[in-house]
């Protein structure tokens, strides 16, 4: 069970929230290493920690030995001062987490929902949710410090709006923040686009730690990038960063929704996917699919296509490969441009299994630099569906503290 505990002042100053940042993302430092890593003097780490320690932010452990055979003092935070709420709204589905200050998962719960409906719903709902996940804890309101909320469309980050949001319209500029803090008056809240939250999960919690410049694609119902760039996330000027799904790759291609043609979202996005396997049964090229589709209530979806291409059906497997090299396609002008480490493929579409895989990373080495794919690792987002509520855990974590001007 929690200690129950009154949260100190939520204001830190600049050099107090480096130091709790360094160790968040490192894990406990010694008086030494922060200084090390910080550039700051042994005389001013220590009072920072010392006022650090007396509000209970911090806690002192005993990790390994130095060669003196001395135990150094290390310093974590407190992972039992309180709680954050992580949430990875998808057009579909919610999914939920409540974690304790050091990013580990106490109560979790996921069902499903319908983007399109007015926020006030949604977000009721979420709130129940996570008073339901507190009840378990026999936590209170008062003791949840900060909320991240990874939603399906653009956001403006600073003022945590969303902009002109195709899958859900009603939520433009809807005040999310004022919202939630309405229902947890003791929260900070931190709301990004859902595949900056994917990539943030990766980057804190997964492949990719330690990773400077890397790409998450996300590839489901639409399709949408998250970059990090020198360790950060970078989500351009209006937080428009990353819309791939809208780059043309055929201008003689389907009207997207977004009204231009030839979108790569609207040709190899899971709907495009389950298109053409519709179209490979009403042809009579595919039995398999056809038997898959009248077992699935006459719905095709991109999960029986892949299924089918696992399973050695030519047409499946063709509709696969091609999602695949247009997606890859697409990439390679990204590797061109940005030379990332690393590109890691998450999404529902992501699980149709490793032809498609193969298909992208053939199609990013045909049409790119040698130089540019020299490094270049492209792998299955190793999170899979957990990346985006690890990633708004720690969207929440980021924003416990407000830092003073």
């Amino acid at each position: 069970m929690t200690t129950q505990l009154t949260h100190p002042t939520r204001s830190v100053d600049k050099v107090e929230a480096n130091i709790l940042a360094s160790i968040r993302k490192s894990g406990p430092l010694s008086r030494a290493e922060l200084g090390d890593l910080l550039g700051y003097s042994r005389a001013n780490v220590t009072a920072v920690l010392n006022h650090l320690l007396a509000l209970n932010i911090l806690e002192e452990r005993e990790l390994g030995e130095s060669q003196g055979g001395r135990r150094p003092r290390m310093y974590g935070i407190n992972g039992s001062l309180g709680y954050v709420v992580g949430v990875d709204m998808g057009a579909t589905s919610l999914d939920l987490a409540l974690a304790d200050l050091n990013g580990n998962i106490l109560e979790r719960v996921s069902e499903p929902c319908d983007v399109r409906e007015e926020p006030e719903i949604l977000l009721n709902r979420v709130a129940e949710l996570i008073e339901e996940m507190l009840g378990a804890r026999n936590g209170r309101s008062e003791q949840l410090l900060a909320i991240g909320i990874g939603v399906p469309g653009p956001v403006k980050f600073d003022e945590g709006v969303l902009v002109a949001p195709p899958l859900m319209p009603a939520w433009e500029s809807f005040p999310i923040k004022t919202f939630m803090r309405q229902q947890f008056t003791a929260a900070n809240v931190a709301i990004d686009n859902d595949v900056n939250v994917m990539a943030m999960g990766e980057t804190c919690a997964g492949a990719g730690k330690g990773i400077d410049n890397f790409i998450f694609l996300k590839i489901g119902t639409g399709i949408g990038a998250g970059i990090i760039c020198h360790g950060e996330i970078y989500r351009g000027q209006d937080g428009a960063a990353g819309d791939v799904g809208h780059i043309c790759i055929d201008y003689n291609g389907p009207v997207c929704h977004c009204g231009n043609v030839g979108c790569l979202e609207a040709m190899a996005a899971g709907p495009a996917i389950a298109a053409r396997g519709l179209e490979a049964v009403q042809s009579g090229s595919s039995d398999m699919l056809a038997e898959a589709l009248a077992a699935n209530e006459g719905i095709m979806t991109a999960k029986i296509v892949g299924d089918a291409a696992k399973a050695g059906d030519l047409a499946a497997n063709e509709i696969v490969k091609s999602s695949g090299r247009m997606v890859g396609g697409m990439l390679a002008g990204l590797v061109n441009f940005f030379n990332p480490q690393m590109i890691l493929i998450g999404g529902s579409v992501s699980h149709i299994g490793i032809r498609y895989l193969s298909a992208i990373r053939q199609a990013v080495l045909r049409r790119s630099t040698a130089l540019s794919t020299r490094h270049l690792r492209i792998e299955f987002s190793p999170l899979g569906k957990d990346a985006g509520v690890i990633g708004a855990i720690w969207l929440a974590l980021d924003h416990v503290f407000t830092i003073e001007n």
